[in-house]
């Protein structure tokens, strides 16, 4: 229950929230909708982010470190991450779902940038989900750094999106 009030904390849902009533309007509807998507991306991105840190601390990167399991569980939590973003939220709001112009055209501007860190994502999957054991670990720490960047600008630009969703209007 904590946790989960943590992460309503961190996507600006109200603690207190409760469970609307079957009479609800489309509306209300709708942003409870919204906001189970955003919970569900605040849990996978909290996640990843754990993982990242581990990954990120298991230096010096060798074969007889446990780096390729670390890195093996980081990998499958960053493409659910990743899919939690792109085919949950964003495909909710560019699909004719969103009806406010303003969340539409902030979406339309911020996809590009999501689009290219979905990329740097699935790239480093890609090249690190190689199973046990993972010898190609000379450029993870280098790896790691340029993905953490790019994780960085992604929530940024999430967060933008989930700021202008949960605005009333």
């Amino acid at each position: 229950m904590a946790a989960l009030r943590a992460i309503r904390q961190v996507s600006g849902v109200p603690a207190t929230a409760q469970p609307m009533s079957e009479t609800s309007s489309p509306q209300v509807e709708r942003r409870t909708g919204t906001r189970e998507l955003v919970d569900k991306l605040m849990a996978e991105r909290t996640q990843m982010l754990v993982l990242f840190c581990r990954c990120a601390g298991l230096e010096p990167y060798n074969e007889r470190a446990p780096v390729a399991k670390v890195v093996q569980e980081f990998c499958q939590v960053l493409v659910d991450y990743i899919a939690a973003g792109h085919f949950a939220l964003y495909d909710r709001v560019l699909n004719g779902t969103e009806r406010r112009q303003e969340v539409l055209r902030l979406a339309e501007g911020l996809y590009p940038r999501i689009a290219a860190t979905t990329e740097a994502a699935v790239a480093f999957n890609d090249k690190y989900d190689c199973g046990d054991p993972c010898r190609d670990l000379e450029t993870l720490a280098a790896d790691l750094s340029r993905l953490g960047e790019e994780l960085a600008a992604r929530i940024e630009l999430e967060d933008r999106l989930i700021q202008a969703l949960q605005r009333r209007g």
